[in-house]
């Protein structure tokens, strides 16, 4: 699946020359900058200070006006309400999201516009004890920068930070291509304000290319372009089946305590070799590339005895196949643990949905599988839930084959296509919004990466060659007849 790019002209020597001088000039700036916003503790999450994200946004919003590609009054924060309002939130008292920066710079002599999206927010650290080294400290060891969000995805703001200086440093005013900078505040929280502020900013964000900075590549050597996304769906389940707890040796044997029927209910998702078992769940059919299960044990650091689950090709196990995660529970703890029958038990459940079917009808037959295999008659109540859909992106476009030259000339190595396990819903929002747009999903994170876990870091080089590649494809979209 990997492809160069046989009909877009190779950029013109000098002109890469003159590029990459530039973005190895910035690249100390580059990553001091990273390292300030790795300090941020930026999670966007109810539970956590928003103060922090407050922060973070005005310091991407710094980041934004030094460029040299906006004006100063182009940069703004912006708040938009969850619930779909569009004005008077919050006098209205109504919830508003986490602040996001947005700069627009217009096209000009008929070039056309690029939007760089990433996020600024981050997910919690975690537990501390797991990190070898504070997870809001960068700290250099070897080629990779550790902290929470040094990867997912403060790397990827930066990456078009770092790319809109270079190009600015080669073009100054003289550039014409209109750029769209749209830095979200919540895409860990689940782009709750999302929709809403795609159609309060649409004429602001409208372009014809659009860049997504959050996914991965194939190897710290090798990029990828993403063609393919899951899908999720999320939610909380609680089962009950008692008024209150009671003794374990007194009733113990006789009443079902509640995590009896959770137990045999979240078994119920999945067969016995570990593929998802639930009717209605579909899969997408298209060809993937090699990859053993023994490098997915060693890339999912697999424990040694542990047999992979699934069944199938492995990369189509992860990227087109459904899959079923408990992400969390709430049951006493083994240090708080008594003798005691639990009234109710509840389980935070992850689903990834296939590419191709829509996150409601996935939810849908979900649900129907759930209240279908409750046992003993317990009470089962579903809440809290998150519906994203996958994406399937169109690899005929021109904006795609420019991307392809982009990363052979920034990495020295063809793009590979490929899918990704996880989800990025709102590039489904995106495309609904702007159905004309062509969307390129690229990213600064690698297998090694850990985003989302304990010791999360970004290879440094990684990060140089995604520099890079954006700048090379920007200049190509500004020179482009």
């Amino acid at each position: 699946m990997t492809d160069t790019d046989q009909h877009s002209p190779a950029t013109d020597p000098a002109l890469l020359d003159a590029l990459r001088e530039h973005v190895q000039g910035g690249l100390p700036s580059t990553i001091a900058d990273l390292s300030a916003l790795v300090r941020l503790p930026s999670v966007s999450w109810s539970a956590f200070d928003p103060a922090h994200v407050q922060a973070s946004a005005e310091a991407v919003a710094d980041l934004a006006r030094s460029t040299g590609v906006f004006a100063d009054d182009a940069v703004r924060i912006v708040r938009s309400a969850v619930e779909g309002e569009t004005a008077g939130a919050e006098e209205a008292g109504r919830e508003l999201g986490q602040p996001a920066v947005l700069a627009v710079r217009p096209a000009r002599n008929g070039k056309p516009t690029v939007m760089l999206y990433a996020h600024h927010d981050v997910q919690p650290q975690g537990d501390d004890a797991l990190w070898e080294t504070p997870p809001f400290e960068p700290t250099l060891r070897g080629d990779r920068l550790y902290g929470r969000g040094a990867s997912d995805d403060k790397a990827g703001v930066m990456t078009h930070v770092a790319s809109l200086r270079a190009l600015h440093a080669q073009f100054g005013d003289d550039l014409d291509l209109g750029v769209v900078l749209f830095v979200e505040g919540e895409e860990e929280f689940g782009s709750r304000s999302f929709r809403t502020f795609l159609r309060e900013q649409k004429e602001h964000l409208a372009a014809d290319v659009i860049v997504v900075a959050d996914s991965d590549n194939w190897s710290v050597d090798v990029p990828s372009i993403t063609v393919s996304l899951r899908g999720n769906v999320t939610f909380r389940a609680t089962l009950t089946t008692l008024e209150h707890a009671s003794h374990s040796g007194m009733f113990g044997g006789a009443a079902p305590d509640a995590m009896i029927p959770m137990v045999r209910l979240l078994a119920s998702l999945h067969d016995d070799d570990g593929s998802v078992a639930v009717e209605g769940l579909t899969a997408y059919d298209a060809d993937v590339p090699e990859r053993s299960e023994a490098e997915l044990a060693t890339d999912a650091a697999l424990l040694e005895g542990v047999q992979p689950v699934g069944s199938g090709p492995v990369l189509s196990r992860m990227w087109f196949q459904p899959s079923i995660t408990v992400t969390g529970m709430d049951v006493p703890s083994v240090a708080n643990a008594s003798n005691t029958l639990l009234p109710n038990v509840a389980a935070r459940v992850s689903v990834r949905v296939a590419p191709g079917q829509s996150a409601t009808d996935a939810y849908a037959a979900v649900e129907r599988h759930l209240r279908a295999h409750v046992p003993f008659g317990a009470k089962l109540d579903i809440t809290e839930v998150d519906t994203g859909d996958g994406f399937l992106v169109d690899t005929a476009g021109w904006a795609v084959q420019q991307a392809r030259t982009a990363m052979h000339e920034g990495w020295g190595a063809p793009a590979v296509e490929q899918g990704i396990g996880g989800s990025i819903p709102f590039v489904s929002d995106l495309a609904a919004e702007f159905p004309e747009a062509q969307i390129l999903v690229t990213g600064v994170e690698d297998p090694d990466t850990r985003a989302h876990s304990p010791n999360e870091s970004q290879h440094l080089g990684v990060l140089h060659r995604a520099i890079a590649s954006e700048t090379i494809l920007l200049a190509r979209l500004a020179t482009r007849p």
